[in-house]
């Protein structure tokens, strides 16, 4: 699973939808010139716009909602995108300087990134706005700003306040997880496509929506548009991942990489008719490489520590498919947790359809010899877990010694008990066997006494005897 850390940097990354109109995925219209009858997906013009595949230096790579190359600068955008992988490294055309965009972006200029340094470090240890004792309360409060992570840090008269955001080095609300890394190829040309919409009204318009795609790529007829997959998104949003295959006039077909694509979908006006239809977020699914990677573990995000990044790195359970992530804020985590427990419910999902598919493939079977080991083991689990000594013994005592906390020291005529159904079943059949047990016992004593009392009469009935013959 892989997830969307942090805003867009620029507006290339994720765009506002628009309202879709009425009908779903309907028409646009006519669809503009410059995508138009050009459907060449041989080497690209450098222009980039003259085919409809042609343009590829807005190329897009990797995982995340914008990380690749935009003429001579270098683009790594939001950072991990909402889909099972990361999705598509995104380009940032309106960076005109070299830049890591989003949540991993460091500032280009040297002199300026220390600047900021030094005047937040003023703002925080050494105030001189006011020139006396106040100016120690200013930093405390700038400090509390800090930490949160929002507000602005007043310190000198002549230089303006240090702007405190999350990413501040300072802000305490950050962490850092893992998302997993993509592993499709470039020629498998997927690209995900983020819907506002529910997948429930995507999947009823399924169809539509393919064909309004294939109005996107100008109608051409070599071009076929298929859906690989479409997935629930939190926040009533649907993932639709797709790939487009092109055949040629000898009969052979092959898949549009996902880079070039992509590089169409990011185009001005086609990005405007995918908005009229729900799209938020256009990506790649493609994977890393090495050098790539290398990149984004040696420069930490904006705002973590390079010791937190180093260890960050360290504890990373699975350097070859994992990734550390930062965690900037508590709407990221929420997030982050919304996504986690959607994927949770497809993942049991998908476990109970299995389940009904195996029930229906052994109906009318014999236990089979596996079966019989499993239930054997079952049983002795079962066993053990009921035994009076073993852990459900103890766990009962520990629950009555934890009633007994918890109302120890309390009024008497306020005291309120409460017992578990199944440790009040217990104590009923273990109290009803104490019961029967001595009821035996009174029984046995009963007979026993009787038989006493036989011995006894006929004692005397012989002493009596005996006493007459010798008188």
């Amino acid at each position: 699973m892989a997830f969307n850390f942090g805003a867009p940097s620029g507006t290339s990354g994720t765009a506002a939808a628009t309202a879709a109109p009425a009908g779903g995925f309907g028409g646009f219209g006519t669809t503009s010139t410059t995508a138009g009858s050009a459907f060449s997906f041989s080497a690209p013009a450098n222009t980039g716009t003259t085919g409809l595949f042609g343009g590829t230096q807005n190329k897009g790579f990797g995982f995340g909602t914008g990380f690749g190359t935009t003429g001579s600068s270098t683009g790594l955008g939001t950072g991990l995108g909402t889909g099972l992988g990361f999705g598509g490294f995104n380009t940032q055309q309106q960076q005109q300087q070299t830049t890591l965009g989003g949540l991993f972006s460091q500032p280009t200029q040297a002199p300026t990134q220390s600047s900021q340094l030094i005047n937040t470090a003023s703002a925080l240890s050494a105030p001189t706005l006011l020139g006396d004792e106040r100016d120690a309360i200013l930093a405390k409060w700038n400090q509390l700003q800090a930490f949160w992570g929002t507000g602005k840090g007043y310190f000198n008269n002549n230089i303006p306040p240090v702007e405190f955001t999350q990413e501040n080095p300072f802000c305490r609300f950050k962490a850092v997880g893992y998302s997993c890394m993509p592993n499709n190829k470039d020629e498998d040309g997927l690209v995900v496509l983020v819907f506002n919409k529910k997948e429930t009204d995507i999947r009823s318009q399924q169809q539509q929506l393919v064909e309004s795609l294939h109005k996107v790529l100008g109608g051409n007829q070599t071009l076929t548009v298929n859906v690989e997959g479409i997935k629930t998104l939190p926040d009533d949003q649907t993932e639709v991942v797709i790939y487009v295959v092109e055949r040629s006039p000898n009969g052979t077909s092959r898949r549009v990489p996902a880079t070039t694509l992509y590089a169409h979908f990011e185009q001005t006006n086609i990005k405007t008719q995918l908005q009229q239809l729900g799209v938020t977020l256009s990506m790649t699914r493609t994977e890393l490489s090495p050098a790539q990677i290398k990149q984004l573990l040696q420069n930490p995000p904006a705002g973590v520590d390079p010791i937190i990044w180093e260890q960050a790195k360290v504890d990373n359970p699975d350097s070859e498919k994992l990734i550390p992530v930062p965690m900037v804020g508590f709407k990221e985590l929420l997030r982050r947790l919304k996504v986690q427990d959607q994927m949770t419910k497809q993942h049991q999902t998908r476990l109970d359809v299995l389940i009904k598919q195996e029930i229906q493939r052994k109906s009318g079977y014999a236990i089979q010899a596996d079966e019989e080991q499993l239930r054997v083991q079952l049983d002795t689990i079962q066993c053990e877990l009921n035994a009076p000594t073993q852990f459900k013994g103890r766990l009962n005592e520990l629950m009555s010694q934890i009633r007994m906390q918890n109302h120890f020291g309390a009024v008497k005529s306020e005291e309120r008990y409460y017992i578990d159904a199944d440790l009040l079943r217990e104590i009923k059949q273990h109290l009803k066997q104490q019961q029967e047990g001595l009821s035996h016992l009174i029984s046995i004593i009963k007979d026993d006494l009787e038989d006493i009392k036989l011995v006894e009469h006929g004692l005397n009935e012989t002493i009596h005897i005996r006493g007459g013959v010798f008188s």
